[in-house]
């Protein structure tokens, strides 16, 4: 399933649906198949997002530390930051002009 984030704030977002539920898991929200993520979550669900980025980077820096021989290394694609940023940047920006962000409408 893909999900289309759409903010009067900046550009649609689209995401398969791995990666949107792994974003709202880190929110704490269910992910249904449409809702509204309003301007009063916004500064909450961004400080969330942020840190489980900060703590993804964190987790990737000690594995590349510690490498063993033979262990595998995460795959660069798997990187949170790098996957959630746009739908980050909707947040930030729908934040910033005091918009909401929906979704399935």
């Amino acid at each position: 399933m893909i999900y289309q984030f759409r903010s009067k704030a900046g550009p649609d977002v689209i995401m398969l649906a791995d990666l949107s539920q792994r974003i709202f898991d880190i929110l704490g929200r269910p992910l249904e198949s449409r809702g509204i993520l309003t301007t009063e979550q916004l500064p909450s669900l961004i400080h969330m997002l942020e840190t489980a980025i900060l703590k993804d980077l964190e987790d990737r820096a000690q594995i590349n530390t510690a490498e063993e021989p033979g262990s595998t290394k995460p795959k660069l694609a798997d990187r949170l930051g790098q996957r959630a940023y746009p739908f980050l940047e909707l947040m930030m920006q729908a934040n910033s002009m005091g918009e909401p962000v929906m979704w399935g409408v």
